[in-house]
Order: structure tokens, then C-alpha cells, then sequence
């Protein structure tokens, strides 16, 4: 059984979004220092690196991480690669039928800014018309492969609040880099943080 980590690794070369948290590993007891073991401290936002979004995220009134469905974060995904340069468009995404799949993971050019550690503004997002189209052909689960779904500052923050506002769960800072378009199963697990808006996920993925 193959196995495709698309995680990215938790270190302090992570970019992180503006205004974020960044990630940090602060020791509390080491062995060296006389210390019976090693004790870490973790600093980051609920948004870092791969992550999924609660509705709470820009809901006040929405669900946790803690009330995530598991079953729609585990199971067949299709993985679709975009060429857009600049947001992902309802006519980027008109020619694929979406009409066997309730998860899609978008592959663009940002997975291959995950070798650059500062982060990057001109990321490709998911437009207003984008998450419209795949919320009307019924799509539950949608991942990105950078650390939002947003295009970078966009007013409104359009497509967030039309993918959450329709229970749609998103999946922020995939690396995709070495997943080809094609079905898996998918197996993506946010930790059960209580209230938050966000939390990190390991997600990985299987031939299906």
C-alpha cells in the first residue's frame, strides 16, 4: 500500500501567512541539560501550514473543529490540476465533472512555493464564481495547496464565506507537488481542538 504524505513538515522554515502565528518548537526540558527528559512547547496558529477550516472561522454562530464530520474527510477524492495563475474560476473549473465527487483537492502552481520559506502574495486562490460552481455541483470537501483559499487579501473574503456558509469544509496547505490528477482515498485528521476555528491536519493520500 502506497501512501502519499501531502503534509507539510512543521519546522521553522514553514511560510506563514501575515499576521499568523508563526511556528516555533520551544524546549522545556532537555536530557543534555540534566532534564530526565524532553519536553517541547509548541507555538503556531490554528491555521498553520496544513490545516483544515472550520465554519467558526468566519462564523461566530459555526461549528468547531471538534464537530467535523470525519466521514467527509476520509474517503475517494479526485485530485484536479488547475493552470491559472491567478484564481481559480468557475471556468477553470466548467470542464471537469464533478458529478461522482463530494471531495476535490486543487493542484496548481503553489505547490511548488512550498520550497520558497517566505510566504508568498501572489499564490493562486479560489475565486467568488470558483467556490459558487463547487458548491452548486454539490462538492463537501475542497483542498488548496497553499496556506488559504482565498486569493490574498480579497475583500469579503468571498470564498471562504461561500464554501463555509454551505458546510463546505476546507483544507488549506496541501503539498501536491508529487500527486498526479487522478481518484484516492484520502485520509485527512484535524486535531479535535474544542471551539477553534482551525486546527492542523496530517492528510495523506492512497490510490484508490
Amino acid at each position: 500500500m502506497k501512501l502519499i504524505d501531502v503534509s507539510v513538515p512543521l519546522d521553522a522554515r514553514l511560510p506563514t501567512y501575515p499576521g499568523n502565528t508563526p511556528f516555533s518548537l520551544e524546549p522545556v526540558k532537555r536530557i543534555a541539560g540534566g532534564d530526565s527528559s524532553n519536553v517541547s512547547t509548541l507555538h503556531m496558529s490554528a491555521h498553520t501550514g496544513t490545516h483544515v477550516d472550520a465554519p467558526r472561522h468566519f462564523f461566530d454562530d459555526g461549528p468547531g473543529t471538534e464537530a467535523l464530520p470525519l466521514d467527509m474527510l476520509i474517503g475517494r477524492t479526485r485530485v484536479i490540476e488547475v493552470a491559472s495563475r491567478t484564481g481559480v474560476s468557475a471556468e477553470d473549473l466548467s470542464g471537469v465533472d464533478l458529478s461522482a465527487d463530494v471531495r476535490l483537492l486543487i493542484k496548481t502552481r503553489n505547490s511548488f512555493l512550498w520550497s520558497v520559506p517566505d510566504f508568498q502574495r501572489d499564490y493562486v486562490g479560489v475565486t467568488e464564481s470558483g467556490a459558487n460552481h463547487l458548491v452548486a455541483h454539490g462538492v463537501k470537501v475542497v483542498g488548496v495547496d497553499y496556506l488559504s483559499v482565498e486569493q490574498f487579501k480579497k475583500a469579503g473574503a468571498p470564498a471562504h464565506h461561500v464554501l463555509l456558509g454551505a458546510g463546505t469544509i476546507v483544507i488549506e496547505g496541501l503539498d501536491l507537488r508529487d500527486v498526479d490528477p487522478g481518484v484516492y482515498d484520502m485520509y485527512c485528521l484535524p486535531l479535535r481542538v474544542v471551539g477553534s476555528d482551525g486546527a492542523p491536519a496530517r492528510v495523506v493520500l492512497r490510490m484508490s
